[in-house]
């Protein structure tokens, strides 16, 4: 399994498209086979930052995902918001494993 982490730069007076953006893909990704973990936008400090996390196989497995979501209504879609609305700056993407694995029990103090 990896993890691929997406870094944006996104404009900060463009928050909220940022956000309906996330919104989509929330329903697009795991429709076209990856584990999302979620789209994270600005809340305290830099208010250009944002990441999308989700969880996949393989390399293998990420391109045949690209592919469907390439060809998914709503896939199509959202690119085609970004590109219009222009709210990213920069995306930035890279493919991670988790080494921290396994975890023991969360103990809430």
């Amino acid at each position: 399994m990896i993890t691929c982490f997406i870094r944006y730069e996104i404009d900060p007076f463009k928050k909220e498209k940022f956000a309906d953006y996330a919104r989509a893909w929330g329903q697009a990704i795991p429709r076209c086979g990856a584990d999302l973990i979620g789209y994270f936008g600005p809340h305290e400090g830099s208010a250009t930052t944002a990441y999308g996390l989700y969880n996949i196989e393989n390399l293998a497995a990420y391109e045949a995902y690209r592919a469907r979501l390439a060809e998914d209504p709503l896939g199509r879609e959202n690119y085609e918001f970004a590109k219009r609305e222009r709210f990213i700056l920069k995306e930035d993407r890279i493919f991670l494993k988790n080494m921290s694995l396994p975890h023991g029990a969360f103990v809430k103090p």
